[in-house]
C-alpha cells in the first residue's frame, strides 16, 4: 500500500505537486496526464531525486521519503526512466547483475536471481549480447529485469512503451501484467498510451498541474469527462 499525504512539490514559483493525497492499493496503478502533469515528478520525490515541500509518502506503513536516497533500492523500490539506463559496454547478464549490489539476496545466489528475472522478460537468450547493440524494445526489458530482482515491493515504470511497435507493445503489455504475480510488487506505470494503461492498470491517477483530478478503477476513469478533457484534449459539455 502507498500513501500520499498532502504532497506538495515546489520548482521556485511552480508548484509540481500540489497538495497530493491518494492511497494507491491496486497492484497495478496507472499514473497520467498531460506533459508538466506532474506525474514524473511523483516518482522523483519517492526515488529521492526532488525534495518535497511538504507531505508525507508512506509504503506498507513505514515513511519511505526518510530513508536515504541510495537506500531505497535495499528497502524495494525500484524504477525504470524515460531515458533508459542500460549500460552499452556491459552485457545484458552483467547489467542485471550490477543491480544486485545494494540489493539484499536473502540468501538466495546471484546467478539464479539473474537467470529468473531475465527468462521472466524474455531476455535469457540475449544474456551475452553488450547494451550497445540492444534495440529500444529490449533496452526496456533489460531495465525492467533489473527492477524486479530480488523481491521489490514497488517497481516504478516511467513511459517503458514509447516507441514500441505493435507486437513489441504486446510483450511489454504481458510482461508488465505479471509482475505482481512475479515479485510480490505493486506497479507505478506512466505512459501516453491509453491502450497500456487501459488493459494494465486495474486503479488510474490523473494528475494536472500537479492535482489530482481523478482516480479509480481504470475504466471509470478513462471515461470521466474532466480526465477526456485534460488528458486526452477532448473537450465535452459536461466538462465544460
Amino acid at each position: 500500500m502507498i500513501e500520499i499525504r498532502d504532497l506538495t512539490v515546489e520548482f521556485g514559483g511552480v508548484r509540481g505537486l500540489n497538495h497530493l493525497s491518494a492511497e494507491i492499493g491496486a497492484k497495478i496503478t496507472g499514473l497520467v496526464g498531460p506533459n508538466g502533469a506532474g506525474k514524473t515528478t511523483l516518482l522523483n520525490v519517492m526515488s529521492g531525486f526532488v525534495r518535497r515541500s511538504t507531505g508525507t509518502v508512506k509504503l506498507d506503513g513505514e515513511e519511505l521519503l526518510r530513508i536515504p536516497m541510495n537506500r531505497r533500492a535495499a528497502f524495494g523500490l525500484r524504477r525504470t526512466f524515460q531515458t533508459e539506463q542500460v549500460v552499452e559496454n556491459l552485457t545484458v547478464w552483467n547489467n542485471i547483475a550490477a543491480a544486485l549490489d545494494n540489493i539484499p539476496r536473502r540468501g538466495r545466489p546471484r546467478h539464479d536471481l539473474i537467470a529468473e528475472a531475465l527468462d521472466y522478460v524474455g531476455m535469457r537468450r540475449h544474456a551475452d549480447r553488450v547494451g550497445a547493440s540492444l534495440n529500444a524494445s529490449e533496452r526496456r526489458l533489460v531495465e525492467i529485469a533489473r527492477c524486479i530482482l530480488a523481491w521489490p515491493r514497488v517497481v516504478m515504470m516511467d513511459e517503458p512503451g514509447a516507441g514500441l511497435s505493435e507486437s513489441e507493445a504486446e510483450h511489454l503489455q504481458k510482461v508488465i501484467v505479471g509482475i505482481p504475480d512475479f515479485c510480490g510488487a505493486q506497479v507505478l506505470l506512466v505512459d501516453h498510451d491509453v491502450d497500456l494503461i487501459s488493459t494494465t492498470c486495474h486503479e488510474t491517477l490523473v494528475l494536472d498541474f500537479g492535482s489530482k483530478i481523478a482516480f479509480g478503477p481504470t475504466a471509470d476513469v478513462l471515461k470521466d469527462p474532466k480526465v477526456r478533457a485534460a488528458y486526452l484534449g477532448t473537450l465535452t459539455e459536461e466538462a465544460a
